[in-house]
């Protein structure tokens, strides 16, 4: 062969040391092959049955639907209240989720930037309470509810308020406890900065450290949101039939004589929907920090 002939052909650039071997990365695109689909199975069969009648649905589960239909999707909504359940659900996670965010805000900063008595209790508590399982507080929270309904008129048991104080009490510790490491990690040359510049504390948070801590504060309103969506156990017990939830809402599609299995999986889809839309709307402030170059 020609020197010229050797010298046309493509040279193949060195491979790395450091690579990793092919068997490697052939091994981890089978299983993240088949993790994918363990995880999109049960997305498939969650749609393929809302999409089919209920004869379909009752019997033996075929992966090919032998016909298409809307009407699940249709029925829902007349089977069951589910709209009100809907508004429910919205009214009761949108207010905790709300109640939790401004709190949290106000004592992690006051935890974050002052020094008082009982700062280092008041973090361990907060913490503490995180150990707990929330079936410890079912039956206290429910007689303290009726009790405070008997004595004073008001009705927490059976109420969205109530339903809202008590998924409070869930998101609320954890969303202090996160938010004063997110606080801790803000240079505080902003908050001198900004009270050199005229502002007063209160200024000072609202104007500079909250934007400087915006993905804190939407991971904290991302989990105390879902922790009020889909909870079951105290909504179960603390609601009525006007108050009702999505998350208990779903068991009306079973009845003594059937269970509308397409019913219930198009419910399922239209319950996700706010969540997954929410989590793809806001998932770059959950990876992403904004503090890196703020003094500057």
């Amino acid at each position: 062969m020609s020197s010229t002939a050797r010298a046309s052909r493509p040279v193949r650039p060195a491979r790395s040391p450091m690579a990793p071997p092919r068997s490697f990365l052939w091994t981890r695109r089978v299983f993240l092959t088949l993790l994918c689909g363990f995880v999109l199975l049960p997305v498939y069969v969650m749609v393929s049955s809302s999409l089919k009648p209920l004869q379909d649905v009752s019997g033996a589960f075929r992966w090919v639907p032998s016909g298409l239909t809307i009407r699940p999707y249709i029925d829902i909504w007349s089977t069951v209240p589910l709209a009100r359940y809907f508004v429910n659900s919205l009214v009761v996670a949108g207010s905790a989720t709300l109640c939790s965010v401004v709190i949290a805000v106000f004592a992690a900063y006051a935890v974050s930037r002052y020094s008082f008595r009982g700062k280092r209790v008041f973090t361990l508590t907060v913490l503490s309470t995180q150990m707990f399982p929330g079936i410890l507080f079912l039956l206290p929270l429910f007689l303290l509810y009726v009790n405070i309904g008997n004595a004073t008129g008001v009705a927490l048991f059976g109420s969205r308020g109530g339903l809202i104080l008590t998924y409070l009490t869930f998101s609320l510790p954890f969303s202090i406890w996160m938010l004063i490491g997110y606080f801790d990690s803000v240079p505080r040359d902003l908050d001198e900065a900004a009270l050199v510049d005229g502002c007063g504390p209160l200024g000072a948070l609202l104007r500079v450290v909250v934007p400087a801590a915006v993905p804190g504060i939407v991971a904290v309103a991302v989990y105390a949101f879902m922790t009020a969506w889909g909870e079951v156990l105290f909504a179960s017990v603390m609601t009525n039939d006007e108050t009702r939830t999505l998350a208990v809402g779903l068991q009306g599609y079973s009845t003594l004589n059937d269970v509308y299995w397409n019913q219930i999986m198009a419910a399922s889809l239209v319950v996700s929907v706010p969540v997954v839309a929410g989590f793809l709307l806001l998932q770059r402030y959950l990876v992403t920090g904004l503090t890196a170059g703020a003094v500057k």
